[in-house]
């Protein structure tokens, strides 16, 4: 499954490398990739929550400087 958060900004380089070694090391996270201002993480649901990738993600990209947009 997939889940996407708009964040409206581009990350800067060091901000998409550290939000893929943190996020890309969950259990259950296949993958995440960062395009312009969107940010998607890849996961299977038999191993994490989708709550549980929300919650951390947007914890994440907040502690980054960013905000997510509905």
């Amino acid at each position: 499954m997939k889940i996407s958060f708009n964040v409206g900004t581009i990350f800067c380089y060091d901000c998409v490398m550290a939000l893929r070694k943190f996020m890309g090391s969950m259990k259950g996270v296949k993958g995440v990739e960062i395009d312009g201002g969107k940010v998607s993480i890849e996961y299977d649901p038999s191993k994490t929550s989708e709550e549980r990738i929300v919650l951390i993600a947007k914890e994440s990209i907040e502690k980054l400087g960013y905000k997510i947009l509905d």
